[in-house]
């Protein structure tokens, strides 16, 4: 810039003092060293902004140089800050990555992990679209199950266990209202089991009980942190739905609660099977089975969790009145994991019975 004020200011000197020299009241300019010194300011801007012009190109290239050689000596402590601020805050990550992005980072980190992208792909996709689908997250489940032999049931029909199971968990809830439905048709059983809101129980008619009587299943009661809930029932000829408004205002809350729930349905003795699934992910489940007075000699237990960390199973003593199976996992249990309970009983019960 002052180059080039010098240039502008020598010419401009120069022009005035050959100006000045045919106009006789500017004589006296005639005295001074105008021509000299614009000659001097001129040649010296003009020297200036060539040697900035020629000095501009190496300037640019030395600071490309520069810049290069600080990026190589810093790129290892700059790698490891974006490693680190993507690693341990969330937010930080939230800002600069899409959701596909965020997949390809956790595919690749486990890939590098495991030595095997495809394998990788596979597990990482599997997992999401488990968390994804599910509309809540349970936490602290304790289910409860009584057996007890159906002592008005006739000659006509298998010999049924009643089974009463009361549920116990904390979760953020999301959907007002929960359903709880029985069929005896296994597409449509099939086809409920995708419905994250609705509760299936599938009654196979060969039982001689019908999916729409309350013999086949009912809800009993339904609780949340303590406070009842209104139960409504809608029967039909292949199948009933009980449905239970858990409130607009626990929904709006967004806060943990306690629901509680029981209800009552069958199995058949001779199908020495009951399964349990898990119907949201839970963190943390402990079942409790109690078969006292049904004819039972011992209860098997198979867990269908898949998980590094192993499932605690516990039988009570034959020492101490009744007779009681637990099943204990701290992990997450992902939806369509559960435990099934298989019995065994003796020769004398089972003639008894007419199994």
């Amino acid at each position: 810039m002052l180059a080039t004020i010098f240039t502008v200011v020598g010419l401009a000197l120069i022009v005035l003092a050959r100006w000045s020299v045919g106009e006789p009241s500017w004589q006296w300019l005639s005295r001074l060293p105008v021509s000299d010194l614009g000659s001097a300011l001129f040649t010296t801007g003009l020297v200036a902004v060539v040697f900035t012009y020629f000095d501009s190109q190496d300037s640019e290239e030395r600071a490309a140089e520069r810049l290069k050689r600080v990026i190589a000596s810093e790129a290892p402590a700059i790698r490891d800050a974006v490693i680190d601020g993507f690693a341990f805050k969330q937010e930080d990550l939230a800002r600069v990555a899409t959701p596909e992005r965020l997949d390809e980072i956790v595919t690749n980190s486990l890939a590098l992990r495991l030595g095997d992208a495809a394998f990788a792909e596979d597990v990482y996709t599997d997992i999401r679209e488990q968390a994804i689908r599910a509309t809540e997250r349970w936490y602290d489940a304790r289910i409860s199950i009584r057996l007890s032999m159906d002592r008005g049931a006739g000659t006509a029909r298998s010999p049924l266990f009643v089974t009463t199971v009361t549920w116990e968990y904390t979760v953020v809830p999301t959907t007002q209202v929960r359903r709880f439905t029985c069929v005896d048709d296994r597409a449509d059983y099939r086809e409920l089991t995708q419905d994250p809101t609705t509760s299936v129980w599938y009654v196979n008619p060969r039982h001689g009980i019908k999916p729409g009587s309350r013999e086949a299943f009912e809800l009993v009661q339904f609780a949340v942190d303590g406070d009842e809930r209104p139960i409504r029932r809608t029967e039909r000829q292949d199948g009933q739905t009980y449905s239970v408004n858990i409130g607009r205002e626990v929904i709006e809350a967004g806060q943990p609660v306690t629901i509680a729930y029981t209800y009552q349905t069958v199995v058949p003795v001779r199908g020495h099977l009951l399964h349990l699934d898990l119907e949201q992910p839970t963190k943390g489940v402990d079942i409790a089975l109690d078969y006292s007075d049904c004819g039972i000699e011992y209860v098997n237990v198979v867990d269908f969790i898949a998980s590094s960390e192993r499932t605690r199973v516990s039988q009570s003593p034959k020492t101490v009145p009744g007779q009681r199976v637990k099943v204990g996992f701290d992990g997450w249990v992902f939806p369509r994991s559960g435990v099934a309970f298989v019995w065994a009983q003796p020769t004398a019960t089972s003639k008894e019975l007419g199994t």
